[in-house]
């Protein structure tokens, strides 16, 4: 039970990351490999803001999250729009995009050494015990959680009760549907890419308060968050939060009955049952 229970909490952390990816890659068609980078800097920011101001992280979100919206609304606009304007079929968007991020992800890596350092990175926030049902839990993961599950109600009523949200899911159903009934397809999707960026930053605030971080340690989480898109089903909301929890409990089970050294070892054999049996996602649809 209470390896469960720590794979649920971690999972939880693990779905926003994972959502913010299902959002640029599902709607924007940007494959965003500096998703990873995205994610230490949110969690150098959190520690910076509450080691130097003493904010809580949960406060700093009110300022991470925005902030991340408009940078990467940004980097889409000046950046990668240019490469979708151009891009004659998605194969060769895909490919640009992928390039053009690879390089972020070493900008960004190259920022943040220069401005943290190289070392591992934690701070102490809500470190107390915590109870569910007669097992103990850090506070930090359990808030962390719950924020979690908040932000994702958010995204969900978003997406699912306002019309913005319905042109979002469109576009990323088919974009060319999508501009014959009058939705402008590229404000959708820098939309959803700076949305994305925002869930991403998200969730590196919160995993700030119980993990330790590095600035070279971005290419594991965009590895995660690529995993568990593809787990779910690329564009679904659904599979990425289902794969992230599939993620955490998997992870957690190995650490504790195994061993710590082999999580990684895990994610992949995962996913890579996963491609062999389920190559669709968890809720998307064989191709015919």
């Amino acid at each position: 039970m209470e390896t469960l229970i720590t794979g649920i909490l971690l999972g939880g952390t693990y779905a926003l990351i994972a959502l913010g990816l299902t959002l640029q890659y599902g709607v924007a068609r940007i494959m965003n490999l500096a998703t990873g980078e995205t994610l230490v800097a949110a969690c150098f920011i959190a520690f910076w803001l509450f080691a130097s101001y003493q904010v809580s992280p949960l406060w700093g979100l009110f300022l991470i999250a925005p902030a991340a919206f408009v940078i990467n609304w940004a980097i889409y606009t000046w950046l990668l729009r240019p490469l979708v304007d151009r891009a004659k079929t998605a194969g060769m968007l895909e490919v640009d995009s992928i390039l053009a991020t690879f390089g972020l992800l070493f900008l960004f890596q190259g920022l943040m050494l220069r401005s943290f350092g190289g070392a591992y990175t934690s701070y102490t926030f809500l470190a107390e015990r915590f109870e569910i049902f007669g097992g103990y839990y850090g506070l930090n993961r359990v808030v962390a959680f719950v924020a979690a599950c908040l932000i994702a109600g958010a995204l969900y009523l978003f997406l699912y009760r306002t019309r913005y949200g319905t042109a979002v899911r469109a576009v990323a159903v088919n974009p060319n549907s999508a501009n014959l009934v009058g939705i402008d397809v590229a404000s959708a999707a820098a939309l959803a890419f700076a949305l994305g960026g925002a869930l991403t930053a998200c969730g590196g605030t919160l995993l700030s308060t119980y993990y330790t971080f590095n600035a070279s340690m971005g290419v594991v989480f965009t590895m995660k968050a690529l995993i568990i898109v593809i787990m779910g089903g690329v564009g679904d909301v659904r599979g990425a939060v289902l794969a992230a929890l599939i993620l955490g409990i998997a992870e957690t089970a190995v650490a504790r009955l195994v061993d710590p050294g082999l999580t990684l070892a895990a994610t992949y054999a995962l996913f890579t049952l996963v491609l062999l049996f389920r190559p669709q996602g968890i809720f998307g649809r064989q191709q015919t």
